[in-house]
């Protein structure tokens, strides 16, 4: 083997086919195969994202509904099972952001609210912004105490 006769492997190339544009003897001469007339017979045609054709695209012809509230304020979830593994696995009595963020469970920009999924065995304070009512109880239902931000 050498480089006079190497050639690509069966089947990874295609025959290019007839030359657009090279006169009436190529077959393909004339209009190119792009038809008459119309911007798709151009040089730099290109169709706008959506068209279709002049027809009402989907875009348009679906109504908006809905609106963002800009005034939403996101928590970030933490259950209490979550909270009673952090503590088993630190030994905390006091559970604060920091630690939530130091254990790489929210972002320094979260809001954090404490959700009352799992039960909570030890005794511990916990500080966060928000807490739900189940949460809170069995937080104090434990001798821990719920602290909001």
């Amino acid at each position: 083997m050498n480089l006079s006769n190497l050639t690509p492997a069966k089947g990874s190339t295609k025959n290019q086919g007839k030359r657009l544009g090279r006169g009436q003897g190529s077959g393909k001469g004339g209009t190119s195969a792009r038809g008459h007339k119309g911007a798709q017979s151009r040089s730099g045609y290109s169709a706008k994202r959506g068209f279709e054709g002049g027809q009402m695209p989907l875009q348009r012809r679906v109504p908006k509904f809905g609106f963002k509230n800009i005034n939403r304020v996101e928590y970030k979830g933490i259950n209490l099972d979550v909270l009673q593994q952090l503590i088993e696995k630190k030994a905390l009595s006091t559970i604060a952001p920091a630690d939530l963020i130091a254990a790489g469970l929210v972002s320094k920009n979260d809001r954090i609210k404490i959700l009352g999924r799992g039960e909570l065995k030890a005794k511990a304070a916990v500080t966060a912004h928000a807490f739900s009512a189940t949460a809170k109880a069995a937080i104090e239902a434990a001798g821990g105490s719920a602290t909001t931000l």
